[in-house]
């Protein structure tokens, strides 16, 4: 099982990365959020799942450790095949995917390509109890900073990010910017886009 891997990137394209190991290239299939910030030529560390098939050996990789452990609850989930369980980690934080689930809310999981209204609610039903959000369950107050980061998180996924990649930056550049910033969508927008830099499909 080959549960790790540290080396040179040699390639990086918006589904999948090739990292130098001693010599050998390893094609692991990683999360949107890995690839956009994967550099070729610079070291990365990946925690990885080697799933095994009859046709083929095929290497799934995260940067943290809690990603790859809820990647092996989802394809544990009836319907959820890797593939599938990864565009839920390109689309959705550790913490999102535990909120939802503690909300029971389908919602997020459906906003996901290939994912399917049943598969959505299975997600749910057989994760309930397995992941614990860390902090509390609950909807912003309209008007609230928080409120204005989840607008330009929306505004961020319209434009082409997924929703996680979204989410990780408008939060970086509100606790960055201004209050003045953080109290309007425009202004905090503008500052998120000039982080992201060209959307990465």
């Amino acid at each position: 099982m080959i549960s790790s891997l540290h080396g040179t990137v040699l390639h990086a394209s918006p589904d999948h990365v090739v990292v130098d190991v001693g010599g050998v290239g390893f094609s692991v299939a990683v999360p949107t959020d890995v690839a956009h910030t994967a550099t070729v030529g610079e070291r990365v560390q990946l925690h990885t799942s080697l799933i095994v098939r009859e046709d083929a050996l095929s290497l799934y990789g995260f940067a943290q450790r809690d990603e790859l452990e809820i990647f092996g609850l989802l394809i544990s989930v009836t319907g959820v095949g890797p593939k599938s369980a990864l565009g839920v980690l390109s689309h959705l934080t550790v913490d999102q995917i535990a909120e939802a689930v503690t909300a029971e809310d389908d919602a997020p999981f459906r906003r996901v390509s290939g994912i399917g209204p049943k598969t959505a609610k299975l997600i749910v039903v057989q994760l309930a109890g397995k992941v614990q959000p860390t902090g509390p369950v609950s909807k912003p107050a309209a008007g609230t900073g928080s409120d204005v980061v989840a607008q330009v998180t929306a505004a961020l996924v319209g434009l082409g990010w997924s929703e996680k990649v979204a989410a990780e930056a408008a939060a970086q550049t509100a606790e960055e910017a201004s209050e003045a910033e953080r109290a309007a969508v425009a202004p905090l927008l503008r500052r998120t886009l000039a982080l992201l830099g060209p959307a990465r499909v």
